[in-house]
Formats: structure tokens, C-alpha cells, sequence
């Protein structure tokens, strides 16, 4: 018998190895495999976070749409990902006001062992009343107390990293600075990081936090390339030459901070997708083609195109759909030629200079 699986090595496979038996980590499911299997273990591509000593894969599952599901149908969600070798699941405090962080932690509440075989991801900053943001808030205190309540919905003992959520005018990085410490020698977040967040306003912080900064999650698509655009259009008078984030993507790759991708299917701020839309005719016709090339659908070619770029950006997915999100996975090794990622970005509209 022959059994394909993809799965995560680095924690597991390592330490379980396969010369005897191969025990998934998800084996509360799927049982163990004997000896006498032929198994071929696919494995997806990863890639070090920052400078720290995490290596995570390159297409990781975003929670926010998790508080939609029931408790069994999560645990479906979250078994197929790891399945697939995605075990980097990315949450955020106000996700569901709170309830995907909870829906997570119970479905996963039958096997706890499994936690150490995940990366766990949460930000927190914004604050909300009936669904809507009513201020920033980078305050010691607030850090702190929302730490404590991811990991109380989470239930675990530390966040692997902790974010950032969107920049708050006013932070006092000495704060922030105050938070970071007692998080870090607590043991309950291990690395730190921000979200949508320009270079100068990383700058401000690392003159304060003694940790390092690994992540910079950023909104990015092929439908969304502003931090590209500019870079494409130096010298120039067109309105896409305006650089309106201060070439945050290259200071990223300077300062070996990862950019991990949000909404890679969206166009706009948050107007809608655009696979499959019909508003967008010529970019769905050239994903249809690329895609037809390496065996793989549109969405694919999408996530595809974001992790081309040289930066090695990782990729968030939101999708709670375990059979797109097997579709999606197969972005992970897929290496676009320049002249397709560049006929992809041209057909989204875009022009070079």
C-alpha cells in the first residue's frame, strides 16, 4: 500500500523519525501507520520567521472566520491544515470578539498534546464595541491584559508570537517596551511582532524593545500591490508612484523581519474578492492559465504569484474550507517564471512604467 501525506517535520517528524513507524501528529484520527507501508511524506516548504529560530510554513491559516463554525467543523478545519503541513494558525483578539480563539482551543481540546507541534499567532491593539473599532490601544496595561485573555480563550501557557494590531497614534514605546519585557520573561509570548506598521514607526519601537521584531503583516494581493507599485515607479509623476508606505517591503527584507500577506484574495481595502469576479475578466483568464499550466486553479496561482517574490513572504489564507484550502496548499511549491509573475501583475490592471 502507498500513502501520501504532507506534514510538518520539523517538530515532529524529527523527533519521531520514520524508520520504524510514522505517527501522525493528528494520530487521535487517523491512528499509526506499520512498518510494512510504503509512505511518501510531502512536505511543505518553510521558511525562517525574522531572525528568530522558527522556521513556519510558507502558507499559513488565518482564524478570523473561525468564530462562524461549530466546534466539530473547526476541528476539521484544523487537523486538515496540519494535514497538509500548515500548522501556523494566526488569530487576533477581536476576532469574533474573541469566540474564533475559543471555537480553536476547543477543538482542539481532545488531544492537548498537539499544541506543541503548532505555531500560534495573536494580536491584540484594537478595541472594539458592538463589532466596530473605537480607538487604538498600545498601552502597557492593555498588551498585557489582552495577552492574558488570548491565552485564557486559547487555553495555553504561552503565544508563540504576539502582534501589534494596526499602529495607534498614540503609543508610548517605553510602554510598549515595559509590556514586551514582562510578556517575554514570563514565558507566555515568545517572539513579538507588528502588524500594519510603516518603517518609522518600527524604528521608533526598536529604540526601545530589546526584543527583536520578526513579523510585519501586511495587506498584499495581486489586486492590492501598493509597497510593489512604488517601487516600480521611482522617478515618476503617476499616481502609482507615490509611496505611501515609506518602501516598507524592502525595509523588511533589510531588517530580516518576515511580511506575512493578509486578504490575498481581496481587491480594495475591504471591498470584495476578485477569483472568479467578474468585474476582473483578464486577471481571472491569466490565473486560469498559469494555473492550467502547473495543475492547480486560480487561487492557487494567487498565492503563488505573493510567494514568488524574493522577500519570502508568508502567505495568511482564511479560507474555512478544507477542501480549498487543499487547493491552496499547492501554491507552496510552485516557483512562477518572471514573465508570468509579471504578465499576472500586469493583467490586474497595473502598468509598468
Amino acid at each position: 500500500m502507498h500513502l501520501t501525506f504532507w506534514t510538518s517535520p520539523l517538530r515532529f517528524l524529527e523527533k519521531q523519525g520514520i524508520v520504524h513507524e510514522l505517527v501522525i501528529i493528528f494520530g487521535r484520527k487517523y491512528g499509526k501507520l506499520n512498518v510494512g507501508l510504503m509512505v511518501e511524506v510531502k512536505i511543505m516548504k518553510r521558511i525562517q520567521l525574522g531572525k528568530s529560530d522558527l522556521h513556519a510554513p510558507n502558507i499559513a491559516l488565518g482564524c478570523m472566520g473561525m468564530w462562524k463554525l461549530s466546534v466539530k467543523e473547526a476541528e476539521k478545519v484544523i487537523y486538515h491544515a496540519l494535514e497538509l503541513g500548515i500548522d501556523f494558525f494566526d488569530h487576533a483578539d477581536i476576532y469574533g470578539g474573541g469566540k474564533s480563539e475559543e471555537i480553536f482551543a476547543e477543538a482542539i481540546a481532545s488531544n492537548p498534546s498537539i499544541r506543541e507541534n503548532m505555531i500560534l499567532e495573536t494580536k491584540a491593539g484594537i478595541r472594539q464595541e458592538n463589532g466596530k473599532n473605537i480607538c487604538f490601544d498600545f498601552s502597557k496595561k492593555h498588551i498585557i491584559e489582552s495577552v492574558e485573555g488570548s491565552l485564557k480563550r486559547l487555553k495555553t501557557d504561552y503565544i508563540d508570537i504576539f502582534l501589534l494590531h494596526r499602529p495607534d497614534a498614540l503609543m508610548e514605546p517605553e510602554e510598549v517596551a515595559e509590556a514586551f519585557t514582562v510578556l517575554k520573561e514570563s514565558g507566555k509570548v515568545r517572539y513579538f511582532g507588528v502588524s500594519n506598521q510603516n518603517p518609522m514607526q518600527i524604528e521608533l519601537l526598536k529604540k526601545y524593545v530589546k526584543q527583536d521584531l520578526i513579523i510585519n503583516q501586511l495587506q498584499l494581493s495581486v489586486m492590492h500591490t501598493g509597497m510593489i507599485d512604488a517601487g516600480l515607479n521611482v522617478n515618476m509623476t503617476n499616481n502609482v508612484g507615490i509611496n505611501r508606505d515609506d518602501s516598507v517591503l524592502d525595509y523588511c527584507r533589510l531588517n530580516n523581519i518576515t511580511v506575512q500577506a493578509w486578504s490575498p484574495f481581496r481587491y480594495g481595502q475591504f471591498e470584495g474578492f476578485f477569483i472568479d469576479n467578474e468585474k476582473f475578466p483578464e486577471l481571472n483568464a491569466k490565473l486560469q492559465e498559469v494555473g492550467d499550466t502547473y495543475g492547480v486553479d486560480k487561487s492557487a496561482v494567487a498565492v503563488s504569484w505573493i510567494l514568488r517574490h524574493p522577500a519570502k513572504i508568508q502567505t495568511i489564507v482564511g479560507t474555512m474550507r478544507p477542501e480549498r484550502l487543499t487547493s491552496i496548499a499547492k501554491a507552496s511549491d510552485i516557483v512562477l517564471t518572471r514573465e508570468e509573475w509579471y504578465d499576472i501583475y500586469l493583467s490586474a490592471g497595473n502598468q509598468l512604467p
